[in-house]
């Protein structure tokens, strides 16, 4: 059995275009005779157009010329070219050279100044540094601490604009809903206004007794 594309349009073309017999036929398609048969008869595959296999690459002149030489002869398919698809490698850490690796301190300088919602993992990706360089910078325990300073980093050529805008922006989408979510859960906390000005308005205290003032001024009324 062949691995014919669109074996019963090749079916249809070979039984139009040659005298193969339909074993011969169905043994090359991968069909069943009797199907062949049933396509010859147009009970099978109606209105199907033929397709041509020695075009397609699948089958050549000479191989149909000896089966129908030999009606016991079954043909074989022309060997397809392999083509290798490259894997997509995984994106990492960005690289960065040599020459710049001294300025991404002051890029995380300028994060953690500027946008201290970007998460630690997005700085590293974008200009190729570490968290436990991060971690240093944030506690100032980075050994040239005292001579850092906050540098956009794509002035420093670590990353292009449309980058930065890309992390900061998903940051800050973050960042709205974590707030959103946190409203949400205070608000289920408080209790109904209905209720606090209620508890304002009465006069009885907490265990239900009236005050002092508030017998007097009833036995002045």
């Amino acid at each position: 059995m062949s691995n014919v594309l669109m074996p019963k349009a090749t079916a249809v073309w070979l039984i139009e275009q040659t005298s193969l017999g339909f074993d011969q036929i169905a043994d090359f398609c991968g069909l069943h005779p009797l199907e062949v048969q049933g396509i010859a008869n147009e009970d099978v595959a109606k209105g199907i157009r033929g397709v041509d296999p020695i075009a397609g690459g699948f089958l050549s002149r000479e191989e149909i010329d000896r089966a129908e030489a030999d009606p016991a002869y079954r043909m074989k398919p022309l060997e397809q070219k392999r083509v290798d698809i490259p894997v997509a490698k995984k994106r990492g850490a960005r690289y960065t050279p040599i020459a710049r690796r001294q300025d991404r301190p002051d890029a995380i300088q300028w994060f953690l100044k500027n946008h201290p919602e970007v998460p630690d993992s997005k700085i590293v990706k974008l200009i190729g540094t570490t968290k436990a360089t991060i971690e240093q910078v944030r506690q100032r325990t980075h050994w040239n601490a005292n001579n850092l300073k906050p540098v956009d980093p794509v002035s420093l050529g670590l990353c292009s604009q449309i980058e930065l805008d890309k992390v900061v922006a998903e940051a800050a989408a973050a960042k709205a809903r974590a707030e959103a979510r946190q409203r949400k859960a205070e608000g289920k906390t408080l209790r109904p206004a209905s209720e606090t000005t209620a508890a304002l308005a009465s006069p009885a205290g907490e265990d239900g007794s009236v005050s002092a003032e508030g017998e007097a001024e009833e036995e002045e009324a």
